[in-house]
């Protein structure tokens, strides 16, 4: 069974920083495309950032120039370093790998965790 647990999220000042890790097991994680989605209360679920499996990066208007994603494949796992954090980011953030099988999408999430920047 794959899983995808985050981790490093928690309660922080505005201006501060957090780190966010996403372990995967059992899926071959080199191949996968990975990222971070958020999800406000009252609202819907948003890409953060994405990295593809040979390293390219994307980011939300939002929190380019703040947020910076990394991989380390051999240790299966997606990390999101946050700086300068804005009440605004609050939310819960889900870790998710991606993959086409053919013309199928292939995705799978995280459980979630909690970033509250709050003073």
């Amino acid at each position: 069974q794959v899983r995808l647990v985050e981790s490093g999220g928690g309660l922080v000042q505005p201006g501060g920083s957090l780190r966010l890790s996403c372990v995967a097991s059992r899926i071959k994680f080199s191949t996968y495309a990975m990222g971070w989605y958020r999800q406000a209360p009252g609202k819907q679920r948003e890409l953060v950032s994405t990295i593809t499996s040979s390293g390219s990066t994307n980011y939300a208007d939002s929190v380019k120039g703040r947020f910076t994603i990394s991989r380390d494949n051999a240790k299966n796992t997606v990390s999101l370093q946050m700086n300068s954090l804005k009440p605004e980011d609050t939310a819960v953030y889900y870790c998710n790998a991606h993959k086409m099988v053919l013309i199928n999408p292939l995705d799978y999430w995280g459980q979630g965790t909690q970033v509250t920047v709050s003073s």
